[in-house]
């Protein structure tokens, strides 16, 4: 009986256990000619608990493979962690080989096989570095900037990369803080346009010559820290949130961003990461992002450290609940989510949709049916640094690099020139040139200034002398030298700033200045009586109030990357008119910052020159002016341009205004040359005071010697609205204020009213 039982019951068996057999087998998520959103949802219906909380698990992974990581029990256990599918992506694993031998492992070892994100810090180049995001808005080219962003992600993905946490977009009036340099100034108009270019670059058509764009940092108005410091409090209205803020976050989401990331700040006092009303209530609810929220390194454990959450569970939970999503490097969440989800702390419904988001652009990346397709050593060699990037990268540094002063016509000078003297440590040091977030880029391949002017001029002779020590004092010696070299010399280029060694996060500075030995390099330079230009290379704007005095000529060259010197050359000699100009003011003193051109009028403002009796009791400083030294808008060219009177007719209605705001803009000089024309717009009387004026368009036009060109501006509802402390739109009937000109201070000026 017994014997003819077990063959009985082994039978039934095959007939029974093949319904979870075919589940095994039967992987719709696997099938690629589905819908995205029904591979998602039968993968999401296989995965448990913890591999749900894993693809919400980002770690730095560094190098993981080889017998250096074999013998590094950290990087072992991440391996641990990766066959079990505890994590969803990981940052700082670079190379084709590198990323293709890690994806292997989560692919072929892991239970569900689910890849990989591998994501990297890749903000102004990969390989081939471009100017400094600061810098590339000074071109006010949004198309170039896109190129750039687009030429990045080529390098990028050929190194098996998936997604940048770039571009960042956090409007900021304070150039002391280090990360100045990562974003596109104090305007909201500049920071969307570029916002928006910048996510069109890196995502392309999600194809695996583009990355993923990860706007930052969403979204408590990080640029506004106090005093500049790094990690530091911000404290904003929501009236400064919605109207100066939020909308280059906002732009960049209607590009298309696949993903944003939490900011380190509070607002409103809650952790942006742990903040209903920023991730829920208005990126989701009401701007319908559909992507997924990363967290800053640790932002979600630090909700501990700002004191809104008792421990890791709690942090976790909070972050989780405000509908924030993938966890970087505080590890809350697979250590958490799993039991706050068993104890009913967190829905999960909102684990589910949190880990579809991120499921569903793993498969819009194609990463399900070929997930080495990013992974192609070949094409990895072919595409660093290929001469098309790097003559872009000449073409964008020389096109960012701002003429602050020009007395004189002393440049450009001229080619013929026989002896040239490139003073100044920064002039040659490769070591001082890139900064903090130049990815993979290396100091060895940067052109510098001398080496650029040395590539345009081979039959001059270049001298250097350093001038001035790394700690920015200098001896008598090294002056000195700059003497007797200055005295053989045709014509002197002098560079001065700071280095890009203090450019980036968590290189906040007190003192913008340039250093005392800097200073003393100009003054024995101007002694000579020799022709020289001062260029500044530097990450933010330095105060350039003393240079301004000795120096007849100061060109502001950013940190240009890699072929930084090859574009200063073009511009000092001439084969190159300079159009840029700046998007962030430049203070007279560090006392004076913020200082920004689309400030509150105050119940007492002041002008400077007014000395009246009543400009006593005024908003002012007693000891310096309150105008900047360089207002926003602001940059010189070769050629001079003439704009004539703003003529403007209503092509609206009574109901929907609408305005047409032409000018006249004449090359008055003997060369080419582009100028930036710009527009900007008052409202002097409305319910909620408005700022002295709002930059709304601006037309980038080329003229040819003597050539006039007229350029019209389209004035919608839209420019003339502004938003409530709600974020709802307001539009007031009155009188409005048109102003055009070259720059925010030199304008002319239009008035209607509707």
């Amino acid at each position: 009986m017994k014997r003819t039982i077990l063959p009985l019951l082994c039978l039934l068996a095959i007939f029974f256990i093949p319904s979870n057999a075919a589940a095994q087998t039967d992987y719709t998520y696997k099938n690629k000619s589905l819908p995205i959103e029904t591979r998602v949802q039968d993968l999401l219906g296989r995965m448990t608990l913890e591999e749900k909380a894993g693809q919400l698990n980002q770690l730095s992974g560094g190098v993981l493979t080889g017998p250096q990581a074999a013998n590094d029990p950290g990087q072992k256990d991440k391996l641990v962690q990766l066959r079990a599918g505890k994590v969803g992506s990981l940052l700082n694993v670079l190379g084709a080989q590198q990323t293709c031998a890690v994806q292997k492992i989560a692919v072929e070892e892991s239970r569900l096989g689910i890849p990989l994100l591998f994501a990297y810090d890749v903000i102004h180049g990969y390989k081939t570095i471009f100017p400094i995001p600061l810098a590339e808005a000074c071109t006010w080219e949004p198309a170039m900037a896109e190129k750039a962003a687009s030429i990045a992600a080529k390098e990028a993905s050929s190194a098996g990369l998936h997604w940048t946490f770039a571009p960042m977009m956090d409007l900021t009036r304070d150039p002391r803080w280090g990360r100045v340099m990562e974003g596109s100034g104090e305007d909201p108009l500049i920071n969307s346009v570029f916002a928006a270019a910048r996510v069109r670059g890196f995502q392309g058509n999600f194809d695996n010559q583009h990355l993923l764009a990860c706007v930052k940092h969403f979204g408590g108005a990080y640029g506004a820290s106090e005093a500049g410091k790094e990690y530091n409090t911000v404290d904003v209205s929501r009236y400064a949130f919605w109207n100066t803020y939020a909308p280059p976050y906002k732009a960049a989401v209607d590009a298309g961003a696949a993903t944003l990331m939490n900011g380190f700040n509070i607002f409103d006092g809650i952790p942006s990461s742990s903040n209903k009303f920023l991730v829920t209530d208005v990126l989701k609810n009401r701007w319908g992002f559909k992507g997924f929220l990363v967290s800053d390194w640790a932002s979600f454990r630090e909700i501990i450290t700002h004191g809104q959450a008792e421990d890791r569970a709690e942090a976790a939970m909070k972050a989780i609940l405000a509908g924030s999503e993938m966890d970087m490097e505080s590890r809350v969440i697979i250590e958490n989510l799993p039991q706050l989800v068993k104890d009913g702390k967190v829905p999960l419904s909102m684990v589910d949709a949190a880990v579809s988001k991120i499921l569903y652009w793993k498969f819009k990346l194609g990463l399900f049916d070929d997930p080495y397709s990013y992974c192609d050593e070949k094409k990895e060699a072919a595409t660093l640094m290929a001469p098309a990037h790097l003559d872009a990268a000449r073409d964008a540094a020389r096109k960012s690099m701002v003429l602050l002063k020009n007395d004189n016509k002393t440049l450009p000078f001229s080619k013929s020139a026989k002896n040239v003297l490139v003073a100044g440590l920064f002039a040659d040091s490769q070591d001082d040139a890139l900064d903090f977030w130049c990815a993979q880029g290396q100091a060895k391949d940067v052109v510098t200034y001398r080496k650029g002017i040395a590539n345009l001029l081979p039959k001059a002779s270049i001298s250097y002398a350093q001038g001035y020590e790394a700690n920015g004092k200098t001896t008598a010696k090294l002056l000195a030298d700059v003497n007797k070299k200055a005295g053989s010399a045709d014509v002197i280029v002098a560079v001065i700033g700071i280095t890009g060694k203090l450019a980036g996060e968590a290189r906040s500075l007190a003192d913008l200045s340039p250093a005392p030995g800097q200073m003393e390099m100009l003054r024995t330079l101007k002694a000579t009586g020799k022709p020289f230009v001062v260029v500044v290379h530097a990450s933010r704007p330095m105060v350039l109030t003393e240079v301004e005095k000795l120096a007849p000529a100061i060109l502001n060259a950013w940190i240009g990357g890699t072929r930084m010197g090859d574009g200063a050359a073009d511009i000092l000699f001439g084969d190159y008119n300079p159009s840029a100009k700046t998007v962030i003011s430049f203070p007279v003193a560090v006392g004076q910052i913020p200082v920004y051109y689309n400030a509150y009028n105050t119940g007492r403002p002041h002008r400077d020159g007014d000395e009246g009796p009543d400009d006593f009791w005024v908003s002012r400083y007693r000891d310096i002016p309150g105008s900047p030294l360089y207002p926003f808008g602001f940059g010189l060219s070769y050629t001079s341009f003439e704009y004539g009177e703003i003529a403007v007719k209503s092509i609206g209605t009574q109901t929907e205004p609408k305005y047409e705001a032409s000018i006249s803009v004449k090359n008055t000089g003997n060369r080419e040359g582009e100028e930036i024309v710009q527009f900007y717009l008052r409202d002097p009387v409305a319910s909620y005071v408005r700022p002295v004026k709002e930059l709304k368009a601006f037309d980038k036009v080329s003229l040819k010697s003597g050539e006039s060109k007229t350029v019209k501006f389209t004035v919608d509802k839209d420019m003339l609205s502004y938003f409530d402390e709600n974020g709802n739109k307001v539009l007031e009937p009155g009188k409005f204020e048109f102003f055009v000109g070259g720059n925010s201070r030199d304008v002319k000026k239009a008035e209607v009213r509707w």
